[in-house]
C-alpha cells in the first residue's frame, strides 16, 4: 500500500467558535467552515498530495469531546512552542514535552473543548 493509513479525522467540539479560535491560535493556521446540513464543521488546511492527513472540528449530535479514546497528533516545529501557546489560549498541559528517542518529542494537551490531543516534533 503506497498511501497513509489515515486520511481524515474529526475532533468533537461543544462550541465551534471557541474551538476554531483555539486551534487557529495554537497552530497559526486558518480553518475553513464546511457547508454541511445539520453539522458544523471547520476544516484544517490541506495540501493536495502533501504529507500527512487532515481533518476537521465537528459539532454534531452524537459527537462528544473527551480525553478518552483515539488521540490525534499534530506536527509542530517545536512541541514546547505550541505547548506555551496552547496554555495562553485556554488549553491545559496534560503531559509535558517528552523525548521519544530518535523520533523526537511529544506532549499532550487538553484543548478548549476537553479533548486530549498530541503534539509531535523532531526538535
Amino acid at each position: 500500500m503506497n498511501k497513509n493509513a489515515v486520511n481524515w479525522f474529526e475532533i468533537p467540539v461543544n462550541e465551534m467558535s471557541r474551538a476554531k479560535k483555539f486551534y487557529e491560535t495554537v497552530f497559526s493556521l486558518e480553518l475553513s467552515m464546511l457547508p454541511m446540513p445539520d453539522v458544523e464543521m471547520a476544516a484544517f488546511p490541506m495540501n493536495e498530495g502533501g504529507e500527512h492527513s487532515t481533518g476537521a472540528l465537528i459539532k454534531c449530535e452524537g459527537y462528544v469531546p473527551s480525553k478518552l479514546g483515539t488521540m490525534v497528533y499534530f506536527t509542530c516545529d517545536d512541541v514546547q512552542i505550541n505547548l506555551d501557546i496552547a496554555v495562553k489560549a485556554g488549553g491545559k498541559v496534560l503531559n509535558p514535552k517528552t523525548a521519544i528517542g530518535e523520533h523526537g518529542f511529544i506532549a499532550h494537551i487538553e484543548d478548549s473543548e476537553g479533548n486530549k490531543i498530541g503534539l509531535h516534533s523532531i526538535k
